[in-house]
């Protein structure tokens, strides 16, 4: 059977115990499985990794709606984290047996059903969006939940399923299907907003930086320090060896040093393999060497 991996971003990172709701309405699907639970209070935000087929992910979906619907209220977010809705995003990946297409499918039967039984404006995107404009997340984002209303009144922003009004609780929602997406944020020891956004500018891909790589700057108040916010699209053309030295060598000309990274919800093991054999200078080093690896049957 065809496994997908279905990764909601929901905009609830401080109350842990509705997050951990959350996750056990998705958890209850049979055929589901919740591999990885991620909240973070600064950008106010959840990541819950679940894997299944796809029938069961979508159940799973619908159920994390349900239960949104009762914990969340969009209207009254804030956060560090651009969003439009409670589900701020909803992607499917293949995984094992599964394709692209089974992963687009997914993702437009998930988005019809989400829209027809709440009434939420739902944006299909990446490789299951219809219209060209809407690939990329951060063009759907744009605006975020403040500015929705506006948005969903012009004609190039109606939704691919639900009414053009937000839910007054859930907001919209986008949902799509991509490859495997690595969340990786860098913070640096500086409260200074301006250097984490020249450097966010400095190795992102639309700005002339580093292939395959999306970047914000954001501030961290409550700890006094900024962050690097990246999703890396494709470990395999930018590794985190690479985005890890790039951020640096780029903080370093403000005279910033990095504070510490980290990763959100899960990544392959080949993303950390690549970093560790650069930085130990072992060329010859492969996941052959792992000893895990090996006692597999």
């Amino acid at each position: 059977m065809p496994l997908l991996e279905c990764v909601p971003n929901i905009s609830e990172g401080r109350d842990l115990a509705a997050v951990a709701r959350l996750a056990d309405a998705a958890a209850r699907v049979p055929g589901v499985r919740v591999l990885d639970r991620h909240s973070d209070p600064v950008h106010h935000r959840s990541v819950l990794t679940l894997v299944g087929a796809a029938d069961p992910l979508r159940a799973a979906v619908l159920a994390l709606f349900e239960a949104t619907l009762a914990e969340v209220d969009i209207s009254a977010h804030r956060g560090a984290h651009p969003r439009i809705g409670a589900i701020d995003v909803v992607p499917f990946v293949p995984l094992t047996g599964a394709t692209m297409a089974d992963a687009v499918a997914a993702a437009r039967a998930t988005g019809a059903e989400v829209a027809a039984r709440f009434a939420v404006p739902v944006f299909l995107y990446e490789a299951a969006a219809t219209q060209s404009g809407r690939r990329a997340l951060q063009d759907v984002r744009r605006g975020q939940f403040e500015g929705l209303a506006d948005k969903l009144r012009r004609r190039e922003w109606q939704p691919d399923f639900g009414p053009a009004v937000p839910h007054p609780r859930l907001g919209a929602v986008a949902i799509g299907a991509r490859g495997v997406l690595v969340a990786y944020n860098i913070t640096l020891a500086t409260t200074r907003l301006d250097v984490a956004r020249r450097v966010a500018a400095a190795v992102r891909e639309s700005s002339g930086g580093l292939p395959c790589v999306k970047a914000l700057g954001l501030a961290l108040p409550d700890r006094g320090v900024v962050q690097v916010s990246m999703n890396l699209t494709d470990i395999d053309r930018t590794s985190l060896a690479d985005v890890f030295d790039a951020v640096t060598r780029e903080a370093a000309r403000d005279g910033v040093e990095v504070l510490e990274s980290e990763v959100v919800g899960l990544l392959p093991a080949r993303a950390l393999l690549g970093a560790a054999t650069r930085y130990l200078r072992l060329p010859r080093f492969g996941a052959e060497r792992l000893l895990e690896g090996r006692l597999e049957p």
